[in-house]
């Protein structure tokens, strides 16, 4: 009896200190990571949360970067309500992402299928498809300049020689709002594209060999297979596109300058000039704020339309 209770009495120091031991390699497990996550977290505070913090201070502001600070409440937001050119650039946007969204979705979607498929030379394709999403926007949009220059831009220089006189794509507000979405396509269908072939090799190939059994057609199985698997996929590309679409500067400023006649002035690029060139730093915050509430908004919406699908 006494022996039991020796044995039982180790057993207990021993579990103490194993407990005990565990408890302090837990801890020091959680030192190291925050010690490791600290430098990540400094900088996300430096150049995220300070600046948005400092935005939404300055929304309240009037401020010139010249001038002190100057409290002034909600004026600014009561000056959004009357500005006709922040108006002209939510329209613009929302034309460009009622054609941009839905094409960027195809598109990578289809590339993604082809590029998948065990074709001689696909490796290229797909380095092809991808290399435009790697480029600069700015440098891009340099180089479709002079493609789309009315004068002596390659493209209608090719449609010259079949007789067909090419428009002013620049510079009439049709054709400008259709090159700024075609070079934005350009840019950005590649890098969708990799993640919908990441979607597509997770779909089980038996769902395709048990679908050709029942003799249905390619099409029927990319409507009632592909399509369906990928919804996850599609979430996300979607979501990732309507925000792209929001934010889009770089085009809109080098190809367009928002012109004609404001026709393709986005939001960000009248965020700029209101900030920068007008040097209204206060009312320039709260139109950036307004765009931060709008990407939210419809990213909700994105995710209730989607997951009202399931």
């Amino acid at each position: 009896m006494k022996l039991n209770n020796i044995n039982g009495a180790k057993g207990s120091s021993i579990a103490l200190s194993f407990t005990s031991k565990k408890s302090s390699f837990n801890r020091y497990q959680s030192r190291a990571a925050y010690f490791l996550i600290a430098p990540t977290l400094l900088l996300f505070v430096i150049f995220m949360i300070i600046p948005i913090v400092m935005a939404i201070y300055l929304s309240f502001t009037s401020y010139d970067i010249i001038s002190e600070m100057e409290w002034v409440g909600l004026e600014n937001f009561k000056r959004l309500i009357n500005d006709d050119i922040l108006w002209i650039t939510f329209k613009n946007v929302g034309v460009l992402a009622i054609f941009y969204v839905p094409l960027m979705i195809i598109i990578s979607l289809m590339l993604a299928i082809l590029v998948t498929q065990p074709y001689r030379g696909v490796t290229f394709f797909r380095l092809a498809f991808y290399m435009p999403t790697v480029t600069s926007a700015v440098a891009a949009s340099i180089v479709w300049l002079w493609l789309l220059n009315a004068e002596y831009g390659l493209i209608n220089q090719l449609l010259s020689y079949i007789g067909i006189a090419g428009p002013a794509w620049l510079a009439e507000s049709g054709p400008a709002m259709a090159s700024v979405i075609a070079v934005t396509l350009w840019l950005g269908v590649g890098g969708n594209m990799i993640i919908y072939m990441a979607g597509l090799k997770g779909i089980p190939n038996q769902l395709y060999e048990a679908a050709r059994i029942d003799g249905a057609s390619a099409f029927k199985q990319l409507i009632h297979i592909t399509v369906p698997m990928l919804r996850p996929t599609t979430l996300l590309v979607s979501t990732m596109t309507i925000i792209g679409a929001l934010q889009i500067f770089d085009q809109a400023y080098v190809l367009t300058q928002g012109g004609p006649a404001n026709s393709t002035k986005t939001i960000v690029y009248h965020i700029y000039t209101t900030g920068f060139e007008q040097l209204q730093m206060g009312y320039a915050s709260a139109q950036a704020l307004v765009l931060t509430l709008t990407i939210l908004i419809f990213t909700v919406i994105n995710f209730k339309i989607n997951q009202s699908k399931d």
